[in-house]
Formats: structure tokens, sequence, C-alpha cells
């Protein structure tokens, strides 16, 4: 192995390292908030249950056929760039874009509606419910709020690597980043994939 391509290899590998170590970080943030969840639910299971019963388990489920469809598109832009398929990867990339807005669009519909019915932090409605059930929709929002957060920047860092791969930045022989986002992307499908049983589908 020349200098060159021992300088790329540690490049490549670094950037791999730093992204799992990035990741491990993002696990430990929801880590404690399913924790949190899971203490909360154990101690108010009937309100829980209630609360429940007021989200849209047909939004919830769309949104993880988007996502998981996402996941998807992501996987197949990284083995296009790796076959020198650029204008495929790109394709799959934008597709990408587009079914994370339209995850974000059905959550702002969402949101909307909840609203509309009285169900956010702080409103008469919500606060003359039992503790339990504003325990619940306090997580709710806080949990897929952040969540919606990170789709948010996983678009635009998609966003931005479709545009160096335009550039030829991203290439069949330098493809890390298009990799690194594919992988801070499949955890955001990851953590949707536990918070929509948990909201939507509770017992």
């Amino acid at each position: 192995m020349n200098e060159t391509a021992h300088i790329e290899h540690r490049d490549y590998v670094g950037a791999k390292l730093g992204m799992w170590l990035f990741l491990f970080t993002e696990i430990l943030l929801f880590g404690g908030m399913f924790l949190v969840y899971s203490v909360y639910r154990a101690v108010n299971t009937a309100d829980f249950h209630e609360a429940g019963m007021e989200m849209n388990v047909t939004i919830g489920a769309v949104n993880t056929l988007i996502l998981l469809t996402s996941s998807l598109t992501m996987a197949l832009s990284i083995s296009a760039i790796k076959n020198n398929a650029k204008m495929r990867s790109v394709l799959f990339q934008a597709v990408t874009i587009v079914l994370g807005i339209a995850f974000l669009v059905n959550k702002y519909f969402e949101w909307a509606d909840h609203i509309r019915h009285g169900f956010y932090p702080d409103s008469p409605k919500l606060l003359a419910m039992s503790h339990g059930k504003i325990l619940f929709f306090g997580l709710y929002y806080v949990m897929t709020g952040i969540h919606a957060l990170h789709v948010v920047i996983g678009i635009s860092i998609i966003g931005f690597v479709l545009i160096l791969t335009l550039r030829d930045s991203v290439s069949g022989t330098d493809y890390v980043k298009l990799e690194n986002t594919g992988l801070f992307w499949h955890i955001v499908d990851v953590i949707w994939i536990y918070l929509f049983p948990l909201f939507y589908l509770i017992l």
C-alpha cells in the first residue's frame, strides 16, 4: 500500500469511527428518553393506555412505511455510487429527501389535529386530565419533536451530500460522506420504529 492509499484508508476509517461515536451519543439520548417513558408508563399504565387512544394509528403507520422506504432508497443511493452510477445515486438521494418531507408533512397535520382538539402542553383541556395523561402527551411532544428535528437535520445533510455528488466530490472512489449520511438516516428511522409502538400501539 502506497502512502496516498494509506492516508485515504486512515481518513476513511477515522470518518467512520467518528460517525459511529456520534451515533452512540444519539442512542444514549433517545435511550434515556425511552427509559423515562418506561418508568412513567409502568406507574401510570391505565392513563397511558387511555391517552394512547387519541393517537392516529393510520398516520403513524403511514409514517413508519415512509421512513422504512426512505431507508431503502438511501441504501440504494450508496449502492449506486459504489457502482459509479452517479445519476442513479442522485435520484435515490432525492427520493429519500422527498420521503423525509412527506414524513414531516404528516407529522405537521397530526400535531395540528392534536392541538385543534386541545391536546397540547399547558392547554386547559390537558391540565384538567390526570397526571399520567399529562405525562403521556408531554413525552409524546418532546420525543416525537426531537425525532422530527433529527429528520429535518437528516434531510438537510442529504441535500448537501446530493450537491456534493453532482459536483463529483462524492464518487465511486470517495463515498464516505454518503455512507455516514446513510448511517445517520438509518438511526433516525430505527428510533421511529421504537417510537411508533410506544405511542401509537400502546396497550
